[in-house]
Formats: structure tokens, sequence, C-alpha cells
């Protein structure tokens, strides 16, 4: 798998990313237009068209049959109303995963660039920049997520507690367009969350399109937060920037479903990443600031922090034991005011503890706990009628007991600091993600705002293209759950395993007429 899970980093000085190699201007290209294309990276053109033109199949379609508005001012009693209903609907539909499709090519043409060393960072960012600027303007894709967001926004600007009671307490256009299963429960969001939300509630008023806008661009804070850390991180934690920028910002997760979905998750890779930067730098009392700011967004980010007092621990005199209480000590003297701060400035309190169990409703084998559950169930129900939610209860308990033991281990294992010890934190938020009792495609962005930068095997990249890809589909475009939708599921995953050899094996089908160039070599 990941190589940096068993070796450790290379020193911060180990600069090993090439620069961006010179490209000779296509024939034709002004020499202005070649200045420009130079300084943004010399992108690969074919990656990079194919990807905005996959983009832009995914907006249109998102119109039709994304997370569409109940009542849609633009579309609703209009001419293009057709796009919303019957044959105009599967055909948008068709655009959405035609343009799902399109991204994942693009992404593991790009991917063959990177390994070979073809093109740097710059040419990453540039393409990635490219598809992801059409989705802020994207109708929500594969998540209607973002209307529960407004909606818990607005509770408070009304009077409500958003810890206390769901959107349905206050009807109106945010409310309409919320999920179903979420009308009435609480907001499972931190204070600092609350603020954002409702903050962008005020400003869109009752104007829903422009607050789903709003809300992206918000959150795209937590993408520039990623990016500014980025580089110098990777170079600490052993990895190289220009692949890190590929499996975690030009990702078909993060272009699909962290800003074309507008999950509050980005903000928290943004604020995570920015912390494990600070405290490598030695800037420790910042990163448990930017830590607990992640932590107040959602409360998983807070695996993080422990980790991050034994980075400051390493740099102190004395037994293991003296160092991490007296950093633990100053690591609660910051946690305490900065979290204080948030929920005083959100005006809540602390009543989104308790909601926190809201998400375990979900019951989907995306959770492997709950998934294991639900498998012994069906054994068993071979025999006979029996409830199923003892068995799930009995795996959540099992896999709540692996993550205290890998959390615990992993920690222990941190002791002496440094960029070991937030490559170990990324692995636990990795679990986190996987055997908490619901487990969504953009929970594991958690951990890879961290895992991203260490060094990664050329294997344990296909196994990344495979799951990245076929996470894409495991939800419908417009957030309904395709779980247990056996076609759909097989498909993705024959086409995401193809893609995933198709990353070292140019031509894994043998369908090119003349030898294919060797593969590219990740080192």
């Amino acid at each position: 798998m990941v190589r940096a899970m068993t070796a450790q980093p290379s020193s911060p000085v180990d600069r090993s990313e090439s620069p961006d190699r010179a490209v000779t201007a296509p024939a034709g290209s002004t020499p202005r237009a070649s200045a420009w294309r130079a300084r943004l990276g010399s992108p690969p053109r074919g990656p990079l068209v194919l990807g905005v033109v996959a983009s832009l199949l995914m907006v249109l379609g998102g119109f039709g049959a994304g997370g569409v508005l109940v009542d849609d001012p633009l579309l609703t009693n209009s001419p293009l109303g057709f796009w919303r209903y019957g044959h105009g609907r599967e055909i948008a539909n068709s655009l959405i995963y035609l343009g799902v499709g399109l991204l994942a090519w693009a992404w593991v043409r790009l991917g063959r660039e990177v390994l070979a060393r073809r093109v740097g960072g710059r040419a990453v960012l540039t393409t990635a920049t490219a598809w992801l600027l059409p989705m802020l303007v994207a109708p929500p894709l594969f998540t209607r997520d973002v209307f529960s967001y407004l909606a818990q926004g607005a509770l408070p600007l009304h009077g409500f507690d958003p810890y206390a009671v769901g959107p349905d307490a206050l009807p109106g256009i945010f409310t309409d367009n919320v999920h179903y299963f979420w009308q009435d429960t609480p907001a499972p969001y931190g204070p600092l969350f609350i603020l954002y939300a409702k903050s962008v509630a005020w400003l869109a008023g009752d104007q829903i399109i422009l607050g789903v806008v709003l809300m992206r661009l918000a959150l795209a804070v937590g993408l520039v937060l990623l990016v500014r850390a980025l580089p110098e991180l990777s170079r600490r934690m052993g990895g190289r920037p220009a692949l890190a920028l590929w499996i975690v910002v030009a990702n078909p997760v993060m272009v699909i479903h962290m800003v074309g979905g507008g999950h509050n998750d980005l903000l928290v890779m943004g604020l995570l990443a920015t912390a494990a930067l600070s405290a490598l730098r030695g800037q420790h009392a910042w990163g448990i600031v930017l830590a607990t700011l992640a932590m107040a967004v959602k409360a998983s980010a807070g695996v993080a922090l422990p980790f991050l007092v034994l980075v400051w621990a390493g740099t102190m005199a004395g037994s293991v034991l003296a160092r991490t209480l007296r950093a633990t000590a100053y690591g609660i003297a910051v946690f305490v005011p900065v979290f204080a701060l948030c929920t005083v400035a959100a005006g809540v309190g602390l009543g989104w503890l308790p909601a926190l169990s809201a998400p375990s409703m979900i019951v989907n084998w995306m959770s492997l706990p709950t998934g294991a559950g639900q498998l012994v169930h069906s054994v068993v129900s071979i025999f006979g009628p029996v409830s199923m939610q003892p068995f799930v209860n009995a795996g959540r308990a099992v896999g709540a007991l692996i993550l205290l033991v890998i959390a615990v281990h992993q920690w222990w294992a941190s002791r002496d600091g440094g960029p070991d010890a937030m490559r170990r934190a990324g692995i636990v938020l990795l679990a986190v993600a996987l055997l908490s009792p619901t487990t969504l495609p953009w929970y594991v962005s958690w951990g890879m705002a961290l895992l991203a930068m260490v060094d990664w095997t050329p294997r344990a990249l296909q196994v990344l293209v495979f799951f990245s890809l076929w996470l894409m589909i495991v939800y419908y475009p417009d957030g309904e759950a395709a779980l247990y939708d056996l076609a759909v599921l097989g498909i993705g995953a024959a086409l995401s395993a193809l893609a995933a050899v198709s990353l070292l094996r140019p031509d894994p089908l043998g369908l090119a007429r003349r030898p294919v160039g060797a593969d590219p070599v990740v080192r």
C-alpha cells in the first residue's frame, strides 16, 4: 500500500520534485500564448480539455438529474422544463455519467504524465482548477446535503436552535429542498460550521441558487488552504508535490463530491493540512488552533489533536511521559478558549454533541462494521426471520473496539513526534471514516488530507484509482443511494478496475495497433 506507512519519511529538506519541464510551443501558437502556457506549468492539453468537457457535461446534466430544486425558478414551467422529467431527465442522467467517465479517463491520463515526471505540480494544479471551476455553478451532484446546510444556517437566524430542531421547524425554500430523511434531524456539525451556514443563509436571503453558489465559495476556503499547505507538507512527509496534487486535488472525488456536491468536509481537509504543516514548522500552538477549528466544523477532525500534541512533545526535553503531559497541558490551554470562542460567535451551545449520533441512522454497508453486521444477518436469515438491528449493533460495537485499538496503537507509535505522527494521524482519520457506524464517500477525505502527502507505491496508486472512481457511483446523481443496485456497482467496479490497471499499463486490453511505451515509473 503506501510505502511511507512502513518507512520513515525522508528529510524535510528533500526536494525531490522535479521542475516543470519546458515544452515546445505548439505549432501556430503565439509567443504570448506560449508564455502564458509556460507560466501555468505547460499542462497537458489532452487531459485538461477532456476534463473540462466532462465537467461541463455534468453541469448540464445536473440541471435535470442532479440535486434539482423542488421548484426551480429557471426551469419549472418553462420550455426547458422537460429536462427534469421523462426522457429529458434520462438524457440528463446519461450526460452526468458520461461526464464521470470522461473525467476518470482524464484523471488517469494526467496521472501517467505525473508518474513519468513529464509534468510538475503547477501543471497539475492548472489542470485541476480548469476541471473544478464549472462545478462552482453546478446543481448539487450526487447529494442534497448543501440544502441541509442552508436550512440549518437559516434556523438560528429565526431564533431556532439548530441543535434542538431539524429544518422542518422552519418551512421555506431551503427546507423544501432538504432530503426527507434529514427534515427533522438536528445539525450534527460544530459551531464554526453553524456560523458559516448562518452567514451564507443571511447573504442568500430566500435565493436558494445563490445560496448554493455562496456555500461552495465559502467552503472553497478549505481547498485554498489545502493547496497552499500541500507542497511543503508533501516534502516534509516524504511525498512529491505533483503526485500529491494529483491524488487529492485533481481526484474525481474532489471535483465531483467535494466541490460538485458542496460538502463541508472540504473545509476540514484544508484546516487539517494547514494544522499539520504548522506543527511541523514548529508553530505548535497555531497547529492546535487550526485543528480545533477543523473539529468545530466536524467532530471527527478532533482525532488529529492528540497527534499534534505528540509533535509538540517531540520538541521538548525530558522523558516521554513528562513531555507528553506538558504538551497536553499546553494543547488544552489553546483548545479550550478557541473552541469556546467558536461556540460564542455562533451563538449556540454544546447541543451538537448529542446530535453527532444522527448520521448513525444511516444503515449501509460502506461502513465496514455495519456491512459485517448486515452480512451476518443475511446468513442467519436463511434459517428464519430475525431482526437485522441487533446484528448491526453488534458489528458497530466490534468496529468501535477495533478503531480504539488502531487509534491507541498509532498514537503510541507516534510518541517521537515529527512527520511520522502526522502520517499516523492520517491513518487513524481514514480508519474513523471506514469503521464508524456510518460511512459516506466523502468521509475518506479526512485521512487523505494528510495521507496524500506521503510516499506512495505504484500498487497503492492503482488501489487509490479503483476506490476513488468506484466511490463516484455508489450514489445516484440525485443523491439517492445506489449501494444495493448490483448492476451499477458491478459495471462501476469493472470500469474502475480497468482504469486502475491502465494507470500503469496504458493499453491494458491490448487494443493499440503498435506497441505502447514502457510503463511510467513512480520514482
